[in-house]
């Protein structure tokens, strides 16, 4: 049978085949392989009794995370408050390059509408061509469009603590009542209430990915590629990158950057500029051999 990693706790998976979920062990010669199942694996499996089965082999992978480790992510919705925390949009910017690389569509949330006006901000983000929602979570704004945008996918969030991804899954997903944190006033940010990772079937023919490690995403560089590629991730540079006069062009700062000119005339917004510059300087000194 084939079927879905939904949990993994110590050395024991849990695989969702239809509407049964079955306890299962790894077969011992995974360890030859260097191939480890991980939760989002989408796996085939024998049966080694009732409810428990032996996993066999696991499929071809549209993506893997290390960190959290998972695998399979469709979209990746960022999501941001308007106070407490306030909006990081280095952090979306970031996220949404890592989610490029990785091959994730990237998804913008803004929630909590009832604090703030976030017009700038979906202005700005709708302008780079990402879906962007304005929610409120707690009065239940705005998510029925985004549960609609969920569809058939396996999703994931990410954000800092205390912005409401737990909420908003509890607002659109009634009946998976995930756990949630109040937000520390002192520090400005939620308590983790997440504590391994777990897919959660929801009613509209996906699954929801809660996970501790989605707070932050793990914003650690993942390969030596994702350097080479950079300005790749930042998609509204795409039509302006062949306008640059020398094909070694960073699109930081150079004259005859096609990228700086677009920047300057008002086509490009200035944050995501500055956010693939300090992305661009984190990264130039990297070689291939510091990530390995």
């Amino acid at each position: 049978m084939q079927g879905l990693i939904v949990k993994a706790i110590s050395s024991f998976y849990y695989v969702s085949c239809g509407d049964t979920v079955y306890e299962c062990k790894a077969r011992g010669n995974f360890r030859k392989t260097g191939i480890s199942p991980v939760v989002g694996d989408k796996v085939e499996i024998t049966l080694d009794g009732k409810n428990y089965a032996i996993i066999e082999k696991v499929l071809d992978r549209k993506n893997l995370l290390q960190r959290p480790l998972i695998s399979n992510i469709d979209k990746l919705i960022i999501v941001s408050a308007y106070s407490c925390p306030s909006p990081d949009t280095f952090l979306i910017d970031r996220l949404c390059a890592l989610a490029e690389f990785y091959g994730i569509e990237p998804i913008i949330v803004f929630n909590k509408c009832d604090t703030g006006d976030f017009t700038d901000l979906k202005r700005l983000y709708t302008n780079v061509g990402y879906k962007t929602f304005v929610i409120s979570a707690k009065d239940n704004i705005g998510t029925d469009l985004l549960k609609k945008e969920m569809e058939n996918s396996i999703c994931a969030f990410a954000g800092n603590s205390g912005v409401g991804k737990s909420s908003i899954i509890n607002a659109i997903f009634r009946d998976l009542s995930l756990p949630t944190g109040e937000v520390s006033v002192k520090l400005g940010r939620g308590r983790h209430t997440t504590r391994h990772t777990e897919l959660y079937k929801n009613d509209i023919g996906g699954y929801i990915a809660d996970t501790p490690g989605f707070s932050s995403f793990d914003t650690a560089i993942p390969s030596y590629e994702f350097k080479l590629n950079l300005s790749d991730f930042f998609p509204e540079f795409g039509e302006y990158k062949n306008n640059c006069k020398f094909t070694s062009c960073t699109h930081t700062c150079e004259k005859g950057c096609g990228v700086v000119k677009a920047l300057n005339d008002g086509k490009i917004e200035k944050t995501r500029h500055e956010a693939y510059v300090a992305l661009f300087n984190e990264l130039k000194d990297i070689k291939e051999w510091n990530l390995k």
